[in-house]
């Protein structure tokens, strides 16, 4: 398996190859079509939500989290992560680019100096 090095930035590349041979590694690709891609996505994004559930606006940082509260948060992120980069990569969508351009066409729908409102869609 592709290894990071020390201080490697880690890319949507990176995860997508490292995704493709853990997966093939272990006869997944079989397993991996969109809709159960997706379905296990959003069974990650619900454990996700179950970690802030119950605790109410929390502040930036976490600084009354418990440091094992934050792994477990870092574990969901990243499960959502590497199921988001693993559907994107089966669906033949590069997600780098993709988000770029949607940051784009945000950048347009929202300008700069347009007033901020949770009413905005």
């Amino acid at each position: 398996m592709t290894k990071a090095t020390e201080g490697e930035s880690v890319t949507l590349d990176l995860l997508k190859v490292k995704m493709a041979e853990f997966a093939k590694e272990r006869n997944w690709d079989q397993f991996h079509s969109p809709r159960n891609l997706l379905l296990a996505l959003v069974g990650e994004v619900g454990e996700l939500s179950e970690i802030f559930q119950w605790r109410g606006e929390v502040p930036k940082g976490l600084p009354d989290w418990k440091e094992e509260d934050k792994v477990h948060l870092g574990e969901e992120l990243s499960d959502v992560l590497l199921y988001l980069v693993r559907l994107s990569d089966i669906c033949g969508v590069d997600l780098g680019k993709a988000a770029l351009r949607k940051v784009g066409l945000n950048a347009i729908k929202y300008p700069v100096g347009s007033k901020g409102s949770s009413k905005e869609t």
